[in-house]
């Protein structure tokens, strides 16, 4: 049998992580920033607009890593995305230099403790896993000294140019009803379109794109794609954490394509912290569903693109 002890204390990690994952993204949120639309392009910024990568693997991180790492870069100032554990900076030649501080990820997944097994054998019953985050420590490439030169430099933006094309073919590609029009963007679920008004409508074009993108995250949860619960009425904590799984959806794409937008949808903060404040797993469990549904979208695009993947970088590190 499993120590009771020992499960207990595993438990309020799990939960304390949790919380200090909510907690930064509440601060931030109360300041009236919202971490995954960052000031990119901005002095505040330096780093360019991407998803964060594992430097040794090349893989990305996604879901909350993604929020977390773009949080460090802002706060910090490095000038890339780019980050690798203690131990793999010293497997590719380099070292973290002394003194330097890491920035905390998590790897989600899921166990069966050994009772629970116990019992489901006795029983005859299916075993019921349990869900876990477990932490771990990276260091942007900018802390580190002997990299090799293409580790330690940032790749540059794709060009300007190659933006609305390929946002436009992705919209052909998902086969989703997509008409522009009107003065409203939404997502119908029930007739399943997406509705958008047309881009001369937008002080900023390039924030049509990102509207664009938000509906179509929406549209990622019908039954026949992802299958997400869209049952949610405006002013619901349903409909709240839909748009927040929307707007995280958004921003992964964007960054994605390199799309640097500039609206924060400020409208949705007051609900967003609500739903935070009352649920401490809330931002992980959004972070990871609008990785999928990003993931699904920019599936469609047929040229090969950096894209966040599942958070399969953050396993490699358990290795590394």
């Amino acid at each position: 049998m499993s120590n009771p002890t020992v499960r207990a204390r595993a438990g309020q990690d799990r939960a304390n992580l949790y919380n200090e994952i909510t907690d930064k993204i509440i601060v931030e949120l109360e300041a009236g920033r919202v971490p995954w639309v960052q000031p990119w392009g901005t002095a505040a910024a330096k780093a360019p607009l991407a998803i964060p990568k594992n430097a040794s693997t090349d893989r990305s991180y996604s879901g909350i890593n993604v929020l977390l790492l773009w949080g460090s870069t802002i706060e910090h100032g490095y000038s890339g995305q780019s980050w690798l554990t203690f131990r793999q900076a010293l497997s590719l030649g380099g070292y973290v230099r002394k003194g330097e501080r890491g920035t905390a990820v998590v790897y989600a997944d899921r166990f069966v403790p050994r009772d629970e097994k116990q019992r489901a054998a006795e029983t005859g019953d299916e075993a019921q896993a349990i869900p876990f985050l477990k932490r771990f420590t990276v260091f942007n490439t900018d802390q580190c000294d002997g990299l090799p030169g293409e580790i330690a430099t940032a790749a540059p933006p794709p060009p300007p140019g190659l933006i609305e094309p390929t946002v436009e073919t992705l919209i052909r590609a998902t086969g989703i009803t997509f008409r522009i029009g009107g003065d409203r963007a939404f997502y119908a679920p029930a007739e399943d379109f997406v509705q958008v008004p047309p881009p001369q409508a937008y002080f900023e074009p390039i924030n049509w794109h990102r509207t664009a993108l938000h509906e179509l995250g929406h549209a990622t949860g019908h039954r026949s794609r992802l299958n997400r619960d869209l049952s949610g009425s405006y002013g619901t904590k349903k409909y709240a954490f839909e748009e927040l799984v929307a707007e995280l959806s958004s921003a992964f794409s964007c960054a994605s394509l390199g799309i640097v937008p500039t609206v924060r949808h400020a409208d949705y903060i007051g609900s967003w912290l609500e739903v935070l404040r009352e649920d401490n797993r809330a931002i992980v469990r959004a972070a990871s569903q609008a990785s999928k549904a990003a993931d699904y979208l920019l599936g469609f695009i047929p040229e090969p693109i950096e894209h966040a993947s599942l958070d399969s970088a953050v396993a490699d590190h358990e290795t590394a």
